[in-house]
Formats: structure tokens, sequence, C-alpha cells
């Protein structure tokens, strides 16, 4: 039996999604979070030029959207298709509009108004002190396994499709040129913003043109370790630098190449009608698929709900916000990009194969598809679709996805250092940012490299990083209830999907516990414990802190006016 046109699943999500900015997150801002537009932000009231910048919502979207994306939305619903599409389809289009959205936009809010600080710091105020602590455990080991696993996950793309080499690199300088011409030559932002994007096509082409293919040692090295040893040392001096010199220009020119690469892939789908051949629901999963619930909500994690999105919003992108009401644009449409991505990937995924037996191939195992199967099944679909040769379509898909592999990897280092200096604060030592980007370079390399040159050892604790993930995201979600409490808010929103998260993570969580004990996977196994047990805790901790904030005295609002003089020029 055929499957749908997936031109038709691309309309609906599509519109779904967009519906839910239009509609559900202005609902959010008027009468959940009561954004101000007048409301002094940290980026104006610390402005440093390094953390703290003021920034033009459109370059902060760029940013926040390609930190924030990754891989991790083509890696798990190129993965979760395996239990078939109809599930992972409701799952991130549901998931976008009620939980995504919504916890992203409040992570950005509540930190907004928290003078740009942590969700770790926020937990110290809006749980107590031993939820701090705990919380900055699950959020330095998710940091963690993004860190090690994305430098494996780039590198393995970059020797695979070595086309994807010079863009990948070439990106870089195009983003320092960018910044300079936005924030010192002042220069109109849409004509660099062509220029820019021209650029970064201009390098896929002769990337694709002259695919860089390194030897199979290089300086002792493996490809693979010399890759993984190159993006440590960026993502440690990109995380050195102010925002506005590399992370910022960067993270936009991609956010831009990003929707262009959507538009390709979606107008590929619109004129090429390609047939789902993967089941709707798959009844003959390969032997060893875990059950559908819970594992379907932590295998897709970005692209529906994500913890991470929570630390990059506390970490960086409140600290650049240059009006309160900016955070529905970046906070809530960010994850409706995400959302968009993840829907790409799903239906590359599904109806990127000519038959049903050719998906199988791919997906002959659980774990089997992700990034490579995107690449395949988009390039096909964007070949037939747009003409544009295999090779070509290949190259601008994966470059697409190193690309936001490699802005997450760094913005994560770059968090990872925050939160290495706040363990130094409740230790009372003093981290300065080189030693503490130090710290996190060589817990980084040590980790990817224990198991062997390869890096395989970057992979070792991925296992656990959607349930990690996604219980991060409903710790996140428990302290905006907190806030939203004190300040006499309505707190549903946000509660009903937190409580559904949480019950998700904490049965996947134990699910993998009896998993992890049955094979012998010690070290797996104690990480699991650890999470699970900090997770409860700060669990039990959040709903103390409900109970005191429902009973105590609502919070005063505390709305420091803009002036003129602070505002950017762009938006006077």
């Amino acid at each position: 039996m055929d499957g749908p046109n997936s031109l038709l699943l691309a309309v609906i999500g599509v519109t779904l999604m967009l519906a839910g900015y239009f509609l559900y997150s202005k609902f959010l801002a008027k009468k959940v979070y009561k954004v101000n537009a007048e409301f002094k932000t940290p980026a104006h009231q610390f402005d440093d030029g390094v953390d703290f910048v003021p920034t033009n919502r459109y370059i902060l979207w760029g940013h926040h959207f390609t930190s924030v994306a990754g891989a991790a939305p083509i890696v798990g619903p190129a993965i979760a298709v395996i239990w078939g599409w109809l599930p992972a389809v409701l799952w991130v289009t549901i998931g976008t509009v009620f939980i995504a959205g919504m916890h992203d936009f409040g992570a950005l809010w509540s930190s907004t108004r928290n003078k740009g600080q942590s969700i770790g710091t926020l937990s110290g105020r809006y749980i107590g002190p031993r939820g701090r602590n705990l919380f900055l455990v699950v959020v330095f080991l998710l940091l963690l396994m993004v860190v090690a696993a994305f430098a494996v996950v780039i590198s393995g793309l970059l020797v695979a499709q070595p086309g994807a080499v010079i863009p990948t690199w070439g990106t870089l300088i195009v983003a320092v040129l960018v910044g300079q011409a936005i924030y010192r030559l002042r220069w109109n932002l849409l004509a660099v913003t062509l220029a820019g994007v021209a650029a970064l096509y201009a390098l896929i082409i002769l990337g694709d043109r002259f695919p860089v293919v390194l030897p199979e040692q290089v300086l002792g090295m493996t490809p693979e370790g010399f890759w993984i040893v190159a993006l440590f040392v960026y993502a440690g001096i990109a995380s050195l630098l102010p925002v506005w010199v590399l992370l910022q220009p960067r993270d936009f020119i991609n956010g831009i190449q990003l929707f262009i690469g959507l538009i390709i892939v979606y107008g590929a789908v619109l004129i090429a009608t390609p047939t789902v051949v993967a089941p709707a629901f798959n009844q003959n999963v390969p032997e060893g698929t875990p059950s559908l619930v819970p594992l379907l909500f932590v295998t897709i994690a970005c692209g529906a709900i994500s913890g991470f999105h929570g630390t990059v919003a506390t970490g960086t992108t409140s600290k650049q916000l240059d009006r309160e009401t900016d955070a529905r644009f970046v906070g809530y449409f960010g994850a409706v990009g995400e959302g968009l991505l993840a829907l790409g990937a799903i239906i590359a995924t599904t109806a990127g194969f000519q038959t049903l037996a050719q998906w199988e191939e791919v997906y002959e195992s659980f774990g089997s598809g992700g990034v490579p199967a995107f690449v395949e099944g988009g390039a096909n679909i964007v070949n037939t679709g747009l003409g544009i040769p295999a090779g070509l379509s290949a190259t601008i898909l994966a470059t697409m996805a190193v690309l936001f592999a490699a802005t997450t990897m760094d913005t994560g280092v770059r968090l990872m250092r925050f939160v290495v200096q706040e363990i130094g604060e409740l230790a009372k030592v003093r981290i300065n940012i080189i030693a503490a980007t130090a710290v996190v370079l060589v817990i980084g390399v040590a980790l990817t490299f224990s198991q062997g040159a390869d890096g395989s050892g970057g992979m070792l604790i991925w296992p656990l990083f959607g349930t990690t993930n996604q219980l991060l995201a409903a710790l996140t979600m428990s302290i905006i209830v907190v806030m939203l409490i004190r300040k006499d808010r309505p707190f549903l929103p946000v509660l009903i999907p937190m409580v559904f998260v949480l019950v998700m993570s904490i049965y996947a969580a134990l699910v993998q516990l009896v998993s992890f004990f049955r094979d012998a996977e010690w070290l797996l196994l104690s990480i699991d414990v650890v999470i699970i047990v900090a997770a409860v805790w700060v669990l039990v901790e959040a709903v103390i802190a409900m109970g005191q904030a429902h009973r105590g005295a609502k919070e005063p609002e505390d709305d420091v006016a803009l002036s003129d003089d602070e505002k950017l020029p762009l938006d006077r």
C-alpha cells in the first residue's frame, strides 16, 4: 500500500508550526510572560562588548537558532522514523507548538528578568542552593555530551563528505568579515546578508568541485582525529572571542543559509511530490529496537523539546537581547525553525528512497539512518525536484549539517566555561575565562579520545543525551512555573507540558538503566543513576518551591525603563 504524498505532510506541518508562532506565542507573550518593550534588558544593563551586547533581533535569532539547532534535529528524527513516520510527525509538530516554543521563549524571558543569569543560577534563586548544585551537575554532563559527540559527528561528516571541508572552514572567514561590516563599518544589514550568503554558497560550489581528502596519517593522527583536534582548537578560540566578532555573524549567516536550505528541500518536495515509502507505524521494527513509548520522546529531542535550548537561551542569548519583546521572535520562532528542520529530516528519510525495501536496507537496526540517511534521501529529492546534481545536492545538505553542528559545539564550549566558573564560585575559587576554557577543552578532548585515536570516545556517553536533555527541559520548565506563580501569572501552559516531559524522561531513563545493567555498561549505568537522582532531587525541591510560592507574597514587577539612547540604531 502506497504511503501519503510527502507534500501533504509538509503543508500540514508547516501550517501548524506557523499558526503556533502567529497565534499561540502571542498568547504567551501577552498573558503568561507579559513581555515589556521598555524593560531594560541585561544587554543594556551590563553592556561589556564581549558577552553582554545589545543585538538586532534578526542577528540574534540567527545566533540563537543555529546554536540550539546543531545536528540533533536531523539525527533524532532521522533515527526515530524507524517506528514509523506518523509518531515522528505528531511529536515534532505538537511538541514544537506547545512545548518547545513555550520552553525556549520562557527560558529566555526568565533569564532576561534576572540579569542574564544562567539556568543553573536561576535554579539557586527559585528552587534553592541544593537544587542549584544538582542542576549544575545535569547541565555540565549534558554539555559534555554535546561537545564531545558533535566533534565526532562533524569529523565523520568531513571525512565522508570531503566537499563540505572548504565551506565549513571558509565560513569562518566570511563570518569575521560580516561581523566587521555590521559592527565596525555599520554597513546596511540586508546588503551584508546577501553578500555573506552569496559567499557561503560560492564556497559550497567550490567545495563540491574541489573536495579535500586527507591522507591516512596527518601529524600522526587519523583524518578523524585531526579534524577533532582542529574543531576543539577552533571552539576554544571562538568561545573566548567577543560574541560580535565570530559567534553572532557566523550564526546569523548560518541561520539564513539554513532557511535557504529548507526552501530548497521543501521546494523540491513541492515540485517532485515524492511518496512516503516508510510505514506510518512500523509493525516490523528490527530486532533490538526499544519500545516507541517512551523512547520516541527522548530520541526526538531537538525539534520537539530540548533542555539544551534553555542553557543557550540563559547562557548567551539573554545577554544579547535588545528588547524583551524580541524574546518571542528569537525564542519561539527559533524553536519553529528547528521544528521545520526536524520535519524536513522526516520527509527526507521517509520519502527520499524509491521503495520500502530500499528504506528497510537503510533502517536495518535501531540507531541506523541518522545524518547519512538525511543527506542521501534529501539529495535524491532535491535532485529529482530541482535538477541540482546529486553530488552537489549532497554537499549542500552535508554542509548544512556540519555548520549547525559546529555552531552548537562552540556555543557548548562557551556555556561549559560559564558552568565551570559557576562551580568555581560555589567552591569559592575564582577561575578566569582562560583557565575555565582550558578545563573544558582538556575534559572534552580526554573523553573524545578515551577509546582510541579515532575519537570514538566522544560517543561513549551519547546514549544518555536524549534522557538528560529532556530531564533538563522539564527542570527548566519547573523554574519557569515557580517564577510565574510568584508573579501571579497563568502557569498551566508550562506546568502541563512539564509533567508530560518529566514522566516520559524518567520512564526512559529507567528503561535505559535496565538495558545498561543487562549489557554490563557500568559507566553508562553509573552516570544514568547520577542523572536520575539529581533530576528527582531537583524536582522535589521544585515542587516544594512551587508550594511556597503559591502561599507566599507575590513578586513585584521590575520594569526598569530603557532610554532612547540605549536603543539600537536599527530600532529607533
